[in-house]
Formats: structure tokens, sequence, C-alpha cells
């Protein structure tokens, strides 16, 4: 993956400064484990949380942002809406892409992108999941096989209230039974989204190779594309009108 393509990655950084189970997962933070394997492929990283200035998230922080990943859970609420509007100008009008994992679904960048709730089930039981690929000739699922499996996670279900996505990815079906649309494909403006469940905090899930593929993927899909930049408002004519 080329150098040229530069990544921010987000996280609270909460559950690691409070919770010992998630501390023996991840010692440094999510971000970090996140980051880390990335840089191992090549992607220029950075990464911001929570309890930094502008979360991290300054304007420009974000203008030399081509993807931006986002990982939060227990503090949702304490994101500035003013940020949430950078986020989104950046995504919409710049191109920015944004990868929201797991419990990211209730974000305000995410809820505000989708237009919905963002709502699904939950269960905590350290139960299997199977991720399904439903598109096989996707580019997030390079390297994949037809299925991946995590061990242990947190059962994330149906219904699962955000928009039918552009392009489902995965479908994941879970020990106790539920099934959940697990990687969602999105364009708003510009700027392309991917949702991806795995990613459970107590769990080591973002050290699993197949987990750490699809994000490195991901990066790689949501990256601007580089086309012509969006003119609004009134307009000359390209011909003489008579």
């Amino acid at each position: 993956m080329s150098e040229e393509l530069r990544v921010t990655v987000w996280n609270e950084f909460r559950h690691e400064k409070t919770d010992q189970a998630v501390k023996d997962v991840c010692p440094e933070g999510i971000h970090t484990v996140i980051a880390g394997h990335l840089s191992e492929q090549g992607v220029s990283v950075r990464t911001a949380t929570l309890d930094e200035p502008e979360h991290g998230l300054t304007e420009a922080v974000l203008a030399e942002t081509d993807v931006l990943t986002w990982w939060g859970h227990m503090a949702h609420d304490e994101v500035s809406d003013e940020i949430v509007d950078r986020i989104h100008e950046h995504v919409i009008t710049d191109g920015m892409g944004l990868i929201v994992l797991h419990s990211g679904h209730c974000s305000k960048i995410y809820k505000k992108l989708m237009g919905t709730s963002c709502q699904l089930k939950t269960r905590e039981a350290n139960e299997k999941e199977r991720l399904w690929v439903i598109e096989h000739g996707h580019p997030i699922v390079k390297g994949l096989t037809e299925y991946f499996e995590i061990p242990q996670t947190e059962m994330y279900g149906e219904p699962f209230d955000v928009p039918a996505p552009d392009t489902l990815v995965f479908v994941s079906w879970f020990q106790g039974g539920e099934v959940l649309r697990s990687g969602c494909c999105y364009h708003r403006g510009r700027g392309k989204i991917f949702y991806f469940r795995p990613g459970h905090e107590t769990l080591p899930i973002y050290h699993q190779p197949e987990v750490q593929q699809v994000i490195t993927n991901a990066v790689g899909w949501a990256a601007p594309a580089g086309g012509p930049e969006l003119t609004f408002g009134d307009h000359p004519p390209l011909e003489k009108i008579d």
C-alpha cells in the first residue's frame, strides 16, 4: 500500500485507562494496535484520542487525512458537535474516507452520516462469530477465504437500524443464532464509509490477522478517488444561449 496514503486512527481511549481487562489486551490503547498494523503495511499513520485538544482532530489534521478510522464506546456523547460537523464536511466535500469500527455504530458521526439511530441488539457471552463474505470480488475482501471466524466476541444482532448499504460485504452469524449485516459500504457526497462490526475491547480481536486484513483493505477502498471538485450555486453557461 502506498506511503502516500495518510490515515488517522481515532480512539476515545478511556476503557484502556480504567479497565484492567482492556489494558491487558491493548496496553497502549486500541488505536496503537490498529495504527501499528497499518504502519507495517507502509501506510503513513497518526493517532488521535478523545482527551486531546479538539479530540486530536484539528482542521490541520483532517486536511492531511485521507482516511479516518473511528473506535468509540463509553463516551460518544463527549465528542464535540463542532468536531463531528468538521469530520462530516471533510467526508462529504473533500472525499475523506471513514472506517467505523464495532461500537462506533453509536457514534455521533456515524449517526449523522446515516440519518438513523444505528441501534441494534447486543449480548456479551463470549460466543463464536462467523463472518461470511457476500461480495467475493470486492477489494475489502482481498486475501480472505469465503468466511472467517472470531472464536469469542460480543454479539451484535439484527435489527440494525441503518440504511440499506450500497454494498454489503459481510454478514455475521453468531453462536446464539443471530445474524448481522457486519460489513456495510456507503457513499456520502464525495466520501466513502465502511462499517465493520468486529472489535470488542476486552478480547484480542484487533490482533487477529483476518480482522487486520479487512481494516487494511478498507482503508485502501475508502481513500479519496481524486474526482472533480464539487461546484454549486450560480454558474455561467458552457455554451452560448440565444
